[in-house]
């Protein structure tokens, strides 16, 4: 436990760091303080032989470790709370389909906290189907158009032999609007729906016909779905790095799976998820530092919306503006399959 004197130092020294970049000396803090350099310098020694702060240089001012960044985020966590947002991170996401939703989030959430921003979609197999259209295009050619309770769209075309009974599909589209509607995209009575053994012949084949275009749903790439913005300024704000760690993390940022994974530790969390250099597991990580937070429906987690940028960030922003990110995609979510 730092004495206060000790913590009040520990976060100007963070706060020196991350606005001049460099290592920050006892006299640069003792600037408006009640404390001389002299002391200052002791109680920095003390913080160092915590292992909260090191030196590049024997002559150098310090700058804060893994530890000392763990120790300042820990005590912005609750204080970021009840913060006010941040006012630019206003999202705007009336009414348009969740794939546009998630799109805005990366790329504002980049924007306002200048990190890389991720994220991650809801699973597939969470939407449930909202409603169905059968439409004949031509007199052998016709199309399905599923909309799910997350706003996804998605459509199949079906070609016969033999031209379309009009009748027939008006039918097949009102049976599956009454039978499917509510029903999850990974729901095994999906399946038994679509082959009620009480239906006619002609009805029951029709059906086996199109069945296609909702049992191919819920394995569609959507669970690997990540929105990705800032990769660029992760780049250029980590020129500095080892070449192998910048090569590590381009592989993961393309190899959407394995991020997908190191995403997923946020779900378990109730509050924001801080990870910072070597806490983390994955090793193309462990030159930088993570900030994610779930969103979702309240008693499901759906996905998650995260930063990741170098140790040296300002956590308070990435803080606030992830919290506040996933807080609106879940009241948007919400709204969303409220209205399935």
């Amino acid at each position: 436990m730092l004495t206060p004197r000790q913590e009040l130092l520990l976060r100007r020294l963070v706060e020196e760091h991350l606005a001049a970049g460099q290592p920050v000396g006892s006299k640069v803090l003792a600037v408006g303080m009640e404390w001389g350099p002299s002391t200052v310098r002791g109680e920095l020694a003390s913080l160092e032989a915590l292992g909260l702060l090191t030196h590049p240089h024997t002559s150098a001012g310090r700058v804060p470790t893994d530890a000392g960044y763990r120790y300042v985020v820990d005590k912005l966590l609750p204080e970021t709370r009840d913060a006010p947002p941040v006012p630019a991170l206003e999202l705007t996401l009336v009414r348009r389909e969740v794939d546009e939703a998630m799109r805005v989030t990366t790329e504002t959430l980049s924007q306002v906290t200048k990190l890389l921003a991720i994220v991650s979609a809801p699973p597939i197999h969470t939407a449930s189907i909202r409603h169905v259209e059968v439409l004949v295009l031509q007199p052998q050619v016709l199309m399905v158009v599923v909309i799910t309770s997350t706003g996804g769209v998605t459509k199949k075309l079906f070609t016969f032999e033999h031209p379309v009974d009009p009748g027939l599909a008006d039918w097949a589209g009102s049976y599956l609007n009454e039978r499917l509607v509510g029903i999850g995209l990974g729901a095994n009575m999906l399946r038994t729906r679509l082959a009620d053994p009480s239906l006619g012949v002609t009805e029951r084949g029709f059906l086996q016909t199109l069945a296609p275009a909702f049992t191919g749903l819920a394995g569609s790439s959507g669970d690997d779905m990540l929105y990705v913005d800032g990769t660029a300024r992760l780049l250029a704000e980590s020129h500095d790095q080892d070449l192998s760690r910048l090569n590590e993390i381009v592989d993961m940022l393309e190899r959407r799976r394995s991020l997908l994974e190191v995403l997923r530790h946020a779900l378990d969390e109730r509050d924001v998820y801080v990870r910072i250099g070597a806490e983390n597991e994955t090793p193309a990580l462990q030159s930088f530092a993570l900030v994610g937070a779930a969103y979702g429906l309240p008693r499901r987690s759906l996905g998650t919306v995260s930063v990741i940028g170098p140790v040296r960030m300002d956590y308070a922003t990435a803080i606030r503006s992830v919290r506040d990110a996933a807080a609106q995609l879940s009241r948007y979510i919400e709204d969303v399959y409220d209205e399935s």
